[in-house]
């Protein structure tokens, strides 16, 4: 248990700060961002604004598994992960107390809106539950995919890089909205399965454009982590 916990603070150590940040922002503010669903004017299509950060979770775990591994970046995830649930609860402890949020301020509206925003920061333990459980299990399977992909090409360079964050990007992202759909949308507000696949597979192909549009900056970004470590082993040795 010692060394678990001496590997791990080693890990916290050695991932830029930067990227860290971000990551956990990412999985925090996604969760936050899932409460507001998005208009897509299609009755069978269901989309929610986290989408607007998840692409930089994603992107965060493949740069992390590129340079750390898949154990590596499944730690960073579970630390995440419990830092989420953290604000979860202090999101929670706002919601609760006694208060006016500045946005209530409409004539005749003020306790419902003020009531809403309560809410909305409050959560339901099962939306917190069911996102928790989709988040580690899409993350094992990102992590531990991306890397597999890698050992089978043996090839450094952007093309191997894209093509781990394109396949594992895609299905990690289908599991993570399915699963959460399974367990959440279907069970509390009456999905049918169809809407379940449907808001999947959409959000695994938009996740997918963000994927593409962005990996080079990722690539960048996890070259950039590799000849630093390189360096600093060099100079250690020296």
């Amino acid at each position: 248990m010692k060394k678990f916990i001496n590997d791990f603070r080693d890990l916290l150590r050695s991932v830029p700060p930067l990227i860290a940040a971000m990551f956990i922002i990412s999985v925090v503010g996604m969760n936050l961002l899932a409460n507001k669903s998005i208009d897509t004017g299609v009755e069978w299509l269901a989309l929610d604004c986290g989408i607007l950060l998840s692409w930089i979770t994603f992107l965060s775990m493949d740069v992390m598994t590129h340079c750390y591994g898949p154990w590596a970046a499944t730690g960073m995830s579970i630390a995440a992960l419990l830092i989420n649930l953290v604000m979860a609860c202090i999101f929670f402890i706002a919601g609760s107390v006694p208060g006016v949020w500045g946005e209530s301020f409409v004539d005749g509206s003020e306790a419902v809106i003020n009531t809403a925003l309560d809410n909305t920061f409050r959560g339901a333990w099962f939306i917190l539950l069911g996102s928790s459980i989709a988040f580690i299990i899409s993350a094992l399977v990102n992590n531990f995919l991306n890397y597999g992909i890698g050992k089978r090409v043996q090839k450094d360079g952007f093309g191997t890089f894209a093509l781990k964050s394109y396949v594992s990007t895609f299905i990690a992202q289908f599991t993570d909205n399915l699963v959460f759909a399974l367990l959440v949308s279907k069970i509390f507000f009456g999905w049918t399965l169809t809407q379940c696949v449907t808001c999947a597979l959409t959000g695994a192909c938009l996740e997918l454009l963000f994927e593409v549009f962005f990996s080079p900056l990722g690539y960048r970004i996890a070259k950039g982590i590799r000849e630093d470590r390189i360096v600093g082993a060099r100079l250690q040795k020296a």
